[in-house]
């Protein structure tokens, strides 16, 4: 994970794990992945070396021929410019379809609803999923509440990275973009 989405993971009121959003316990560890960690093996990119997942890490920082694999990937993604990000929709705050408050993040939109509309029975339409590329923007939930609490439990763009409609080759390439420029 990047850091952004670490410490948004971590935000001290609620730590949650990155992929489910389930709540982190202090001092747990996976157990059972660190041991899946240490048995699974893998194939080095650039050199093709087979080795543990646990040594990828390590390997990936002193093999020249993986740097030259991911700079390759790089300048392939960097040829095109990426698009321009006034044409995309505001998928970062939201409006309360209930009252006329604005500008809430996904889990304050959840948080908000739960607290001053928990009884409202009145079917609105999801900002959220209006907002996506998949998303109907005239359908109206018979359950909002509920439809908050099982679609909504993580963010999407967790799981997205900047552009809906990029295919996963695009988006694995801004990911790699993105974590050189991390370094």
């Amino acid at each position: 994970f990047c850091t952004p989405c670490l410490q948004e993971c971590l935000k001290p009121k609620k730590p949650v794990c990155g992929v489910c959003r389930s709540t982190l316990s202090p001092g747990s560890r996976a157990l059972d992945l660190e041991k899946q960690i240490e048995t699974t093996e893998t194939t080095c990119n650039g050199c093709n070396k087979k080795m543990y997942l646990s040594k990828m890490r390590s390997h990936a920082a002193s093999c020249s021929k993986y740097q030259n694999y991911i700079m390759e990937g790089v300048k392939a993604v960097t040829k095109e410019p990426l698009h321009n990000t006034r044409n995309f929709p505001n998928r970062f705050t939201f409006p309360c379809p209930y009252c006329s408050e604005k500008n809430f993040d996904q889990e304050g939109l959840v948080e908000h609803c739960k607290t001053l509309h928990s009884m409202d029975a009145k079917q609105v339409v999801c900002p959220i999923c209006a907002s996506m590329p998949w998303g109907d923007p005239n359908y109206r939930s018979a359950n909002f509440m509920e439809h908050l609490q099982r679609r909504h439990r993580f963010s999407y763009d967790t799981f997205v990275v900047g552009d809906y409609d990029a295919d996963e080759d695009d988006m694995m390439a801004q990911v790699l973009m993105r974590s050189l420029r991390d370094k």
